[in-house]
């Protein structure tokens, strides 16, 4: 037993590995054989910041963030920031968090140049220089994924040169030679990868190589197909992949390897059948319907091919449309990578804080004015990277709830501890649209639908598709009310008791109150006022123990704050 144990010590993690993933005909299978289907979320932001997830609103490759940065605060300061980034942004608690709530991979999305020198920076040309910081990087998170049992996904998601014209999301340089443009890109993205294989080739919590993310380069027709959407052939495309998979095969026999179609991940034209034994194939699904027909395509590479087929991304919508394309998914044992697991912003898992220094430093990138003192902007930017901590971030439950219960548990459930006589209009039930809530633009599906833009219109607080903002003591309310939306609260009442519902509210409308399913005030006035204001229900019977209250907007123009139970 003593041996055992001691045994247990040093290998903690390896002992309970399922061996190398790989594909079983349309399955992703453990070595056991049995059907992984990957939960998983991808970690935008740690190694290539895009613009928008910093709310920079123009120019928003890294480099060029790194510009403006370099002028406000100079070099060394600017290098200081990013250092901290890197430590900050993903630590062992993000790995710990996830596996507790639920997810079982991780997808990373690695930048060349901390891995590698750029071409053009190289002291001798053709010669590879090969930086130890995104190694390091990578080999701390792989080690908290192994002792957390967790499967890591690298992704290469800023190739040498850039791999399209979507500059942001590959920091690419578009007064330099793109990865299509110049071969010793290509070969200097070919020998990344054999350095990654050869460096990895024995870890069985690596899942697999995404090897080259969201291609989008219009080959044939540059100018008007500039992102590839319509690209029949892809040769370009196919021949630097295989090329890419042949590398990788030279020290690596175990790994899965996922390739992704050009248009963002989803043009396949050209570039099937698969050309390798254990290989998936990656699709990424933004803004449309999830519907069958959204993934017939998937479903019919897989079934031709006899090959997996995976959500490499996914997400940057409301919680409606996040429980409706899990269950699509799972249906269909199809496994997902979320993107991303933070930023500034609240349709995530976590957020990253706003801090007044960094929103001025904002603000003047948008034209403002004022100039920050380089002092100011430097405090910003750190207490950003502080704030990038797990401890730091502010953690929407929500979100995770619509994710990891909500597609096979839809129920309502309180939001609150339930033993709150008072509570915030925000604060209502977790669940599904028409169980916890209704909100008549609850998400975002612009791709199928144009004019379907619905969402939080406010940003703040939570992700439903309610909208809500905070006040200047920074309350959160319920705002944009629309007729026929409603919410749901579970209140734990103390004792059996005549009872008044007060609801504060600003604004001009009507609403109803029911309890436990049963209408109570059938339509309450609120008078037009701009200031905050109360108004009652009759007073109403209530037996002790959990009571669900719904307020229900009978029409808009109001505004709602709180409500509160009050003992008669």
């Amino acid at each position: 037993m003593r041996i055992f144990l001691v045994s247990l010590l040093f290998f903690p993690a390896t002992l309970f590995a399922q061996g190398f993933l790989k594909t079983s005909g349309t399955r992703i299978v453990n070595e056991k054989g049995e059907n992984v289907l990957l939960r998983g979320i991808g970690l935008g932001g740690w190694m290539l910041q895009e613009g928008y997830m910093l709310r920079v609103n123009r120019e928003g490759q890294q480099h060029k963030i790194k510009e403006r940065i370099a002028a406000l605060i100079g070099p060394a300061r600017t290098e200081e920031f990013y250092n901290a980034w890197l430590q900050s942004h993903t630590t062992r608690a993000d790995v710990e968090a996830l596996k507790r709530w639920g997810f079982n991979s991780i997808r990373l999305p690695m930048h060349f140049n901390l891995y590698t020198l750029p071409v053009d920076k190289e002291p001798v040309a053709g010669v590879n220089t090969w930086l130890d910081k995104g190694f390091a990087l990578t080999d701390s998170l792989l080690a908290w994924c192994r002792d957390h049992q967790m499967y890591l996904i690298l992704d290469l998601h800023a190739a040498p040169g850039g791999q399209g014209n979507d500059l942001n999301i590959s920091d690419r340089d578009g007064s330099k030679p793109s990865l299509w443009d110049d071969p010793a890109q290509q070969q200097k993205t070919i020998a990344l990868w054999k350095k990654i294989a050869e460096r990895y080739k024995d870890e069985k919590w690596i899942a697999g190589y995404d090897v080259l993310n969201e291609p989008n380069q219009g080959f044939d027709d540059p100018v008007k197909d500039k992102n590839g959407i319509k690209e029949k052939t892809n040769a370009p495309l196919k021949k630097l992949l295989m090329e890419i998979t042949k590398a990788i095969r030279e020290v690596d026999k175990h790994h899965i390897i996922i390739i992704e179609g050009n248009g963002w991940g989803n043009n396949y034209n050209g570039m099937l059948p698969p050309w390798d034994t254990n290989m998936v194939l990656s699709f990424h699904k933004y803004w449309n319907y999830n519907d069958e027909g959204s993934i017939r395509h998937i479903l019919r590479f897989r079934d031709q091919y006899q090959v997996p087929v995976w959500i490499g991304e996914t997400g940057e919508n409301s919680n409606v449309w996040f429980t409706q394309a899990i269950r699509l998914f799972e249906k269909n044992n199809i496994g997902w990578a979320w993107w991303p697991l933070k930023k500034i912003g609240t349709n995530n898992p976590l957020e990253i804080p706003m801090n007044p220094q960094y929103q001025q430093v904002l603000n003047y990138w948008s034209g403002g004015k004022d100039v920050p003192h380089p002092d100011e902007a430097f405090k910003g930017l750190i207490q950003l990277a502080r704030d990038a901590r797990f401890e730091n971030n502010i953690f929407h439950k929500d979100v995770i709830d619509a994710m990891l219960r909500q597609p096979t548990d839809p129920t309502a459930r309180p939001f609150h501890t339930g033993k709150e006589m008072t509570i915030s209009a925000a604060d209502y039930d977790l669940g599904p649209i028409g169980v916890a809530y209704h909100d008549t633009d609850s998400a975002n599906y612009r791709v199928s639908d144009p004019k379907a833009l619905g969402g939080n219109s406010g940003r703040a607080y939570r992700n439903d598709g309610v909208d809500i903002r905070f006040d200047a003591a920074g309350k959160p309310y319920i705002m944009d009310i629309a007729p026929g939306e409603w919410w749901q609260y579970t209140i734990n009442v103390p004792k059996k008791g005549n009872y008044i519902i007060a609801l504060e509210v600003a604004g001009e409308g009507k609403v109803a109150i029911g309890v436990n399913d049963r209408a109570v005030a059938e339509e309450i006035g609120i008078a037009g006022t701009k200031d905050w204001q109360t108004v009652r229900s009759g007073r109403l019977k209530l037996e002790k123990g959990g009571c669900r209250v719904r307020v229900l907007a009978r029409t808009g123009g109001f505004e709602f704050k709180s409500l509160s139970i009050h003992k008669q």
